[in-house]
């Protein structure tokens, strides 16, 4: 790998700790300000909302500029976020806004590594992000956990600076506090990315209109990526595949803290440290996809999703920890080596029909779409009074059921489009070798 690679993964690491971190800290701010359960389930969508929204707009922008100084931007906001959260502006809100800096983020972070890697080191660049993501996963809830937890937030609690008054009262505002100070620590190494000397893509802006029209004029341009990738017959496949994964995977992460409430009586430090053990599985899962898959054999991981599906049902049935460990680290297992592959493939294929920043922002649009839709219908069935083993069956079964209809529409494309589809993964395998 590239000396930038690490760079990049340093980055990550930082800024994906300080997202998941901020997520329990922002639950606990929740729970502590006293407002109904369904709008602590409402964050997820809250910070998938920019990403739907502005999908069209950040993959030019991600494509038109370093892709480094995009990262720094990014984190920027996403501080300002913290800012806004910690003082006055309600916590759904500033968590919005958060959402607005990892969406301008995200397409640069996967970009790069389509720019600076050959097609040959994807899977094994995709292996190596995932894990660390995970990684950061795991040691973000933990670290939120901690934070917001009666030991530490003490110490942070207790902390004072001379004639200034910080307004940190709480425990879930202390650990918002430290937050702020790892998203600059993610800046700095975003700073620090080198230029990896592809041409940009300049934003077509036209001087006689204003902003808001040059805006606008983005939205055919997205419209035609996407309708492009959801026509490829590789690229619609793993864009479902990930869609869905990801459209679940987001909102797990909640269901994973009310399920350890209701199942196991935790409170938010000790509910996060399961969200973890899901991590940990992932984070293997991701590492043998990529020391076991191939650009090329990415279609043959479609059913670990439908057994993921079963997974999800199967919790509703625990309440023991020592049974829930080892399904946890199952479930993030299949979901690790499913998801690797398929977002090589996706990458591979976007970035030949239309560019790493357009192919991840409609990448991120989609599984954004679908995680604001499942969180919005999870967040109004709590409302409505739908039980969290209600909520776990019903996402089993759309998971499992979605991922049984992909694998029937590749299917479906490997007899009806065989020479296609045959020939795309021909160009796959020999991008691999090369």
């Amino acid at each position: 790998m590239k000396r930038g690679f690490y760079t990049i993964m340093s980055a990550q690491f930082f800024s994906s700790l300080a997202d998941n971190a901020l997520f329990v800290a922002a639950v606990e701010l929740l729970r502590t300000e006293g407002v109904p359960e369904w709008q602590h389930a409402a964050l997820v969508p809250m910070f998938a909302l920019f990403y739907v929204l502005l999908a069209p707009f950040v993959g030019a922008f991600a494509d038109a500029l370093p892709k480094g100084r995009v990262m720094f931007v990014s984190n920027a906001i996403k501080a300002a976020g913290c800012l806004m959260m910690l003082y006055g502006s309600h916590p759904l809100m500033a968590y919005a806004v958060v959402g607005l800096g990892a969406a301008a983020y995200s397409p640069a972070k996967y970009g790069i590594l389509t720019e600076l890697l050959p097609a040959s080191q994807l899977v094994k660049a995709n292996g190596w992000i995932e894990g660390l993501t995970i990684a950061s996963v795991i040691l973000g809830v933990l670290l939120g956990g901690q934070l917001v937890g009666p030991s530490l937030s003490s110490k942070l609690l207790s902390i004072d600076i001379p004639l200034i008054d910080t307004g940190v009262e709480t425990p879930a505002e202390s650990a918002i506090a430290v937050l702020i100070a790892v998203y600059a620590l993610a800046a700095w190494f975003n700073i620090r990315i080198p230029h990896t000397g592809v041409e940009m893509r300049p934003l077509r802006a036209d001087p006689a209109r204003s902003v808001f029209a040059n805006a606008l004029a983005l939205l055919p341009d997205f419209h035609a990526c996407n309708r492009r990738l959801w026509r490829d017959k590789l690229g619609q496949i793993s864009l479902a595949t990930t869609t869905l994964f990801w459209g679940v995977g987001g909102n797990l992460k909640f269901i994973v803290l009310a399920w350890a409430a209701v199942a196991l009586g935790y409170n938010t430090t000790e509910a996060s440290a399961l969200t973890g053990v899901v991590a940990i599985g992932t984070a293997v899962g991701a590492v043998l996809a990529s020391l076991r898959m191939r650009l090329y054999m990415a279609d043959r991981v479609i059913s670990l999703g439908i057994a993921m599906g079963l997974l999800l049902i199967l919790m509703v049935f625990i309440h023991d920890i020592w049974l829930a460990i080892p399904l946890l680290i199952l479930l993030g297992g299949l979901g690790g080596f499913l998801v690797v592959p398929m977002n090589a493939l996706l990458q591979h294929r976007g970035h030949n029909l239309m560019g790493a920043g357009r192919s991840i922002a409609v990448q991120n649009f989609n599984e954004q779409a679908c995680i604001l839709g499942l969180g919005a219908f999870y967040s109004l069935s709590l409302k409505l009074g739908l039980s969290v083993s209600a909520a776990i069956t019903t996402f089993g079964l759309v998971v499992g059921g979605s991922m049984w209809l992909i694998r029937q529409w590749h299917q479906h494309n490997c007899v009806r489009h065989r020479e296609e589809v045959r020939h795309l993964l021909d160009i796959a395998r020999h991008d691999t070798h090369h």
